[in-house]
């Protein structure tokens, strides 16, 4: 499978998805991101232990803490982070782990795909999807 049939996969498979590390700050990749998902009809479980909410939906601590298994969990952390995170998402069986552009963690990676993950690492979700739906290969609105 090359790199856009797994992104194509992952994307038209996923419905909810978990945003590990996002930011209640205007203009943070995490935030833009999250809500461009939201935009585009995705389910948008906000994790991070520091807020209560972000744009007036609850926030979790942690990702056995979401009240739904998450078709999807995007990462927004840093790379040291990844390998548990990855843990926890192996331990509530999330099935695709998503670690955001500019973060690389090879031991997170590998961890996903032994786990029998979809993983798809130092890539932008959003300019990825955005690309894909203008290359007419994802639908309007997912």
């Amino acid at each position: 499978m090359d790199n856009d049939d797994l992104i194509l996969s992952i994307l038209k498979s996923s419905k909810t998805v978990a945003v590990v590390g996002i930011s209640d700050k205007l203009g943070r990749p995490s935030l833009t991101v999250a809500s461009y998902l939201q935009d585009h009809g995705f389910e948008v479980l906000p994790v991070n232990p520091n807020l209560s909410s972000v744009a007036h939906v609850p926030c979790h601590p942690d990702l056995k803490s979401l009240p739904v298994t998450p078709d999807l969990v995007v990462i927004f952390r840093k790379a040291s982070d990844i390998p548990d995170v990855v843990r926890e998402a192996v331990a509530t069986a999330v099935p695709r782990v998503w670690i955001q552009e500019g973060i690389v963690s090879e031991e997170g990676f590998r961890m996903a795909e032994i786990s029998g993950m979809a993983v798809v690492m130092d890539k932008c979700i959003m300019k990825e999807h955005s690309r894909l739906t203008r290359e007419g290969r994802l639908e309007k609105g997912h």
